[in-house]
């Protein structure tokens, strides 16, 4: 008598093991979890910037990821890169990318400015670091929804200087105007395991040993259309809170490819010493404070091209 019970614990032991198994499996696949599935509409948008893609469209928009604390990066973008300008021709617009806080000070702050400026893009999320993603999809639903008639966009950060005048003059001789994605190229990345680091992604997060071909989230650029095509797509990856690996596993499944922008490196996430010179051949560098955006950029302007070796 014992013997057929213990053979039926046995069997229920072993079921139950495999149903665990079975669940288990199936909550490690992003694409099944639905808590980790990107929706579209997520949000309402709080506040769009003051312009008319249909009217005069810009030939490069530029999405800023900034947060309300960071009101002297703003501005220091605003008056240096960032700035409205016609280059070659062409015409360059910024515009910055913000979520909600709980402060209704620092809330009511930025809906003034944005009212003065007219260049914020604001949807109903917690502006913190792991909402990146959410924040950078929000500039791309923007561009996909409100300006499709710009040619090229560029996603960068608030700690950058960017150098519109060369990435104008390359983005024209690259002649590229759709499908086209670029940046400082991250071809073989592996997610990161230890759990104290600010770039931790559990295996349940991410279950696979690799990243997908992506661009350093510090600063990178494409053509418009590829917004409309990263939009689309967005549902059908798996979400993860890197912003520039949740884009890299889209234009994987769009099978766009990354391409360099220059054959000598022109995007820094690493940082790079100031020079005139140098700086005159960059497109974007990191780390770079708001009074030092100031200086090098005031710097740069009051410099002539004649002044440097030719490279």
């Amino acid at each position: 008598m014992v013997y057929p019970k213990m053979r039926l614990i046995c069997i229920c032991l072993l079921v139950l093991g495999v149903l665990c198994l079975y669940f288990s499996m199936n909550n490690l696949s992003p694409f099944k979890e639905q808590s980790f599935v990107y929706k579209k509409e997520y949000g309402n948008f709080l506040q769009l910037p003051d312009i008319d893609c249909r009217q005069n469209p810009p030939f490069l928009v530029l999405l800023v990821t900034s947060s309300h604390k960071q009101l002297a990066a703003r501005m220091a973008i605003r008056q240096t890169w960032g700035k409205e300008r016609i280059v070659k021709g062409k015409r360059l617009k910024t515009f910055f990318l913000l979520g909600t806080t709980s402060s209704q000070d620092e809330m009511r702050a930025v809906a003034q400015e944005g009212q003065l400026h007219g260049d914020i893009i604001q949807k109903d999320f917690v502006d913190v670091y792991y909402n990146l993603t959410l924040k950078t999809m929000m500039g791309i639903e923007w561009v996909h929804h409100f300006c499709p008639q710009a040619a090229f966009v560029m996603k960068t950060d608030s700690d950058m200087f960017v150098n519109v005048y060369y990435l104008t003059e390359l983005l024209l001789k690259k002649n590229r105007t759709t499908r086209f994605f670029t940046g400082y190229l991250k071809l073989n990345e592996f997610p990161i395991r230890k759990k104290f680091s600010k770039w931790f992604v559990s295996k349940f997060e991410y279950p696979w040993d690799r990243y997908p071909p992506f661009c350093s989230g510090t600063g990178y650029v494409f053509s418009s259309d590829v917004a409309s095509q990263v939009y689309n797509v967005s549902e059908s990856v798996p979400y993860i809170k890197l912003e520039d690996v949740f884009v890299g596993l889209c234009l994987e499944k769009l099978k766009i490819r990354l391409e360099a922008l220059h054959s000598k490196q022109t995007f820094f996430p690493e940082g790079l010493r100031f020079s005139i010179c140098r700086f005159r051949k960059i497109v974007a560098c990191h780390f770079i404070k708001s009074q030092e955006l100031l200086l090098y950029w005031q710097a740069l302007e009051n410099s002539r091209e004649e002044d440097c070796p030719p490279v």
